[in-house]
């Protein structure tokens, strides 16, 4: 259900990483939690974020919820289409749904995250 190659936060965002990239967005289990998804508030690109700052928020027809970064770094690239078709989020939250990309500053910040099979307990044990 979640992508291996992906990196997974207890605020249930997800990172991907490719050089020093990482592209972030929200899970599975998040947007089935949001249910539909209506509005997206992401940040500027050259903005720079420390681990655990809100870089955004997302609007659904029964909650808002922050957006926080599990990485340090410099926003890059948003997903612009997320933003004029929020659906996106609901529909691929893992491929098409993706939110930002930034340029982290340290690769120790990764070494808080799950990997997808701990992520998946995580969220089977009822603690997310």
């Amino acid at each position: 259900m979640y992508p291996s190659e992906y990196l997974y936060s207890r605020e249930h965002e997800w990172v991907h990483v490719q050089d020093d990239v990482c592209t972030l967005g929200i899970t599975e289990f998040a947007q089935q939690e949001l249910g539909e998804v209506v509005f997206v508030e992401l940040p500027e690109v050259g903005q720079v974020f420390d681990t655990g700052d809100e870089v955004g928020t997302i609007e659904s027809v029964k909650a808002v919820a922050e957006i926080f970064t599990p990485v340090a770094g410099e926003v890059v690239e948003l997903n612009d289409a997320v933003v004029d078709d929020p659906e996106l989020i609901n529909e691929d939250p893992h491929g098409e749904g993706w939110l930002i990309k930034l340029r982290f500053s340290s690769a120790a910040d990764l070494k808080d995250l799950m990997n997808a099979e701990q992520y998946e307990e995580f969220v089977k044990s009822g603690e997310a």
